[in-house]
C-alpha cells in the first residue's frame, strides 16, 4: 500500500479552523476517490505545523487521485496560511496493538539513509524497533514510509496519550539514536503531535 503526506505550515492561531477544514471538506472528498484507504491528520498545536496523510490501496490510485488532490491541497494550505510540503510514501510497516483513543499522542521521527541499504535497515527496523516500542507503555501503533529512490524514511509512534507519549521520550531518544548510530541512518528531524484524525484503513503489515 501507498501513502502521500501533506505537511501544512500553518501558525498555532489557524489550527482550529485549518482542523475544521480537513474534517468538513477535505476527508469526505478524498476517501470517497477509487483506492482510497482513508486518512489521518497529525497536529502540532504549539507550532501550526500539521501532516495529513492519505492512504491508498495501490500506486496507480494513488497517482490518479493527484489532480483532485491538488485543488483540495491548495484550498487547505489558504486556510493555515503556509505552503504545502508533499511526498509519497511506500507503506512498509503497520503494526497496531490497539486503535488510537481519543487524546492520542504520535511521534514521528524522519530518517535518509543510502537508497542501496533500505531493505537492510527495514529489516532492522521490523526485528529490533517494532518490538522496543510495543514495550513503551500506552503503545497503540507503529508505521514505517519508505521512499526506497530517495533513501527517506517516517516512522510514526501512536500512543494512548500525550502523558504516555512524552514518558517513553528519553528512552526513545537514545533507543532512536543507537539504532541510527548502527545501520548508518542520519536523523533529519523529529515531531511529537496530536492525533486529530485517525482514520487510515492499512492492514498490518510487520
Amino acid at each position: 500500500m501507498y501513502a502521500r503526506s501533506t505537511t501544512l505550515a500553518g501558525a498555532p492561531a489557524t489550527i482550529d479552523d485549518g482542523i475544521a477544514h480537513v474534517c468538513d471538506e477535505v476527508m469526505p472528498a478524498v476517501t470517497a476517490m477509487p483506492g482510497c484507504a482513508g486518512l489521518s491528520m497529525l497536529a502540532d498545536r504549539s507550532t501550526g505545523r500539521c501532516i495529513v496523510t492519505s492512504a491508498w490501496h495501490d500506486l496507480e490510485a494513488m497517482r490518479a487521485s493527484a489532480d483532485a488532490v491538488r485543488g483540495l491541497r491548495e484550498r487547505a494550505a489558504s486556510v493555515f496560511g503556509g505552503p504545502p510540503e508533499v511526498h509519497d510514501w511506500e507503506i512498509a510497516v503497520m503494526h497496531r496493538r490497539s486503535e488510537a483513543p481519543s487524546g492520542a499522542g504520535c511521534r514521528v521521527t524522519w530518517f535518509r539513509m543510502e537508497p542501496s541499504t533500505v531493505d537492510r535497515v527495514l529489516a532492522a527496523y521490523r526485528t529490533v524497533m517494532v518490538p522496543r516500542m510495543e514495550d513503551y507503555p500506552g503503545f497503540c501503533s507503529v508505521s514505517l514510509f519508505l521512499d526506497r529512490e530517495e533513501g527517506l524514511a517516517a516512522s510514526a509512534v501512536t500512543f494512548e496519550d500525550r502523558d504516555c507519549m512524552e514518558a517513553s521520550r528519553t528512552h526513545a531518544r537514545a533507543s532512536r539514536d543507537d539504532f541510527a548510530r548502527l545501520m548508518k541512518v542520519s536523523i533529519m528531524d523529529a515531531d511529537e503531535f496530536d492525533l486529530v484524525l485517525a482514520h487510515l484503513r492499512v492492514p498490518e503489515t510487520v
